[in-house]
């Protein structure tokens, strides 16, 4: 059986994530990596903050603090956010680390020994204001391409096109704002990516057919393109250093690595740490070199396709060592507030750590999961938040837990009744949960979130189905062993409920599987079997009613979340 091992894109170091930068590579990770482990497989989640490049200076410098300070503060910020959402990575790393330096730049001694390496002189922008050289994302401007007047040098955040920092119109220093820009002549290393174009476009056609639509076409878009050699050095004072024992003149003169070429590689670097720092038996080489039993998923949002899809399969081509590749890469579209941008620069759109403290992270979960952008882009309002959140978490789910629970101990006491022997009535629900769990499984092997989520629902709403069918609270009174019948088949669909859903609400999963008091409760998924029979809580098993699970949200509500963070007038 193959291992499977997960990554999930690198959240930059330069401030706190928003719900679309979760939504996109982070979450869809977890509630995999979670269904994977409870269905027996192995799975390792790597994930790591990306702590090199400008992002990081310009923020460390906003903040007042040395750049290696600002990032160990803001990884432990970050980490706390993550743990709060309860996203269940087997290591959270840095790619400042010393693992990620040391095989960076073994990666670099490998492209250059291989002939995949140049060094290069080039003119580069020179700002006379800050007097220094200004790497990419140092320098803004207006897009050529779409006319976006906050582009950056390296990338467009609005139309995604990699940019070269003379590419902008009306360019000024990202440090000082000055206009006064000049271009000089420096040295820098190059991935000659042009002499690995017919590799890495062989490798897409033999391991890209199976990807989404979405990561395919922006691979082969840029190989239509065609690939051109990329300058992987910058004039930074953070970042994995130039190893002076291969380039001594660029070492002494402080070039680093660009971000894009080592925070992939920090995927392999955290895992290297993970093993360091782990039990004794952990290999972590096993996962990444000569892993021929491993399969690879990445999650990504779309910015990021290209430089995992051919920038870094080209890196590892160009080492000539057997690294994994990706197998399968899982590329999302942007989540919008009110129809305009996430964004992290501009503070515009939910942000983490607040949506943490408005509402516990089940309710996030689930609603983004259940609209992740995935074909097309999704659009975030508080009224299709509340609205789902009430509809399927609150009325859906959460009022059958209460009213089975708490009409059950009213009526019968502390303990699941007994009552008659099953009958059509429950064979039938025990079949269409069998169909309903076999339909979100197949959804979540595939990696279709929306569609795992909407089987997940119709889970949820069978069961009231079957309680508004058999309606307990009048079956009472002219049969009550057949109500005890429906109750104790209500309650095994809560148990069965809380083990499913725990990929997608593992906080909310862990309150309802708790109450129930069973001797042995070590099942990590239902099979079929198990669906149609609806046997896991045995008559007389104690339980307790858990508080309610999923609070509505309120007029009021809204009325304060809009007020606190905007409404439709943020799209502007």
């Amino acid at each position: 059986m193959a291992r499977h091992l997960i990554t999930s894109a690198l959240p930059y170091i330069n401030g706190i994530k928003h719900l679309g930068n979760m939504v996109g590579s982070m979450l869809p990770a977890d509630v995999y990596t979670r269904f994977l482990r409870q269905t027996g497989r192995e799975a390792l989640y790597i994930c790591a903050t990306d702590e090199h490049g400008t992002p990081a200076e310009l923020a460390a410098k906003e903040a007042g603090l040395p750049v290696a300070e600002f990032c160990a503060q803001q990884h432990d910020a970050q980490k706390a956010i993550y743990n709060g959402f309860q996203l269940s990575f087997d290591y959270f790393g840095r790619s400042s680390s010393p693992a990620n330096r040391e095989i960076t730049q073994h990666f670099a001694r490998q492209l250059q020994k291989n002939g995949f390496i140049e060094e290069r002189s080039i003119r580069q922008v020179y700002s006379l204001a800050d007097g220094r050289f200004l790497p990419d994302r140092y320098i803004v401007g207006t897009c050529p391409h779409c006319g976006y007047d906050k582009a950056r040098g390296d990338q467009c955040e609005n139309c995604t096109r990699v940019l070269d920092p003379t590419d902008l119109i009306d360019a000024r220093s990202a440090i000082s704002g000055s206009s006064e820009l000049e271009v000089r002549e420096t040295k820098h290393l190059f991935l000659l990516q042009s002499k690995l174009q017919g590799e890495v476009e062989a490798w897409i056609d033999e391991h890209g057919k199976d990807w989404p639509v979405l990561a395919s076409s922006i691979a082969r878009k840029w190989l239509t393109e065609g690939l051109n050699d990329r300058a992987i050095t910058r004039d930074l004072d953070w970042g994995v250093p130039v190893p002076a024992d291969t380039w001594p003149e660029l070492a002494a003169e402080g070039k680093v690595f660009y971000v894009w070429f080592d925070a992939p590689i920090e995927y392999i670097g955290a895992t290297k740490e993970w093993a360091e720092q782990g039990e004794a038996d952990r290999d972590w080489k096993s996962w990444w070199y000569e892993a021929e039993d491993v399969r690879y998923t990445q999650f990504m949002a779309k910015d990021n396709v290209p430089f995992h899809t051919v920038m870094f399969p080209a890196t590892e081509l160009g080492t000539r060592e057997p690294w994994k590749k990706v197998d399968y890469v899982k590329a999302f579209n942007w989540l919008t507030y009110y129809g305009g941008k996430f964004s992290t620069s501009q503070k515009r759109g939910i942000f983490t750590d607040a949506a943490l403290e408005i509402l516990p992270a089940d309710y996030w979960r689930y609603f983004l999961m259940a609209n992740a952008p995935e074909s097309d882009d999704s659009s975030f309002t508080w009224e299709h938040f509340a609205a789902s959140v009430n509809k399927d978490l609150a009325d859906t789910l959460g009022n059958f837990v209460n009213r089975v629970l708490s009409f059950s101990r009213k009526r019968f006491g502390d303990n699941v009744p007994a009552g008659n022997e099953e009958g059509e009535a429950e064979a039938e629900l025990g079949r269409q949960i069998a169909e309903l769990l076999a339909e979100y499984e197949r959804h979540l092997e595939e990696l279709q979130f929306r569609k795992a989520a909407q089987a997940l629902r119709a889970l949820w709403s069978a069961g009231n189905s079957y309680l508004e069918t058999k309606a307990p609270w009048l079956e009472i009174k002219t049969d009550p062993e057949g109500a005890a019948l429906t109750l104790r088949t209500a309650m095994n669909l809560i148990h069965l409920y809380a083990i499913v859903s725990e990929p997608f609400i593992p906080a909310s999963a862990a309150a309802m599987r708790s109450a129930f008091q069973l001797e042995v409760d070590n099942a990590t998924w239902v099979t079929q079997d198990e669906a149609k029979s609806l046997t896991f809580v045995p008559a007389g098993t104690p339980f307790t009613v858990p508080p309610v699970l999923f609070a509505k949200i309120t007029e009021d509500d809204l009325a304060s979340y809009t007020e606190r963070f905007g409404g439709g007038e943020t799209a502007a």
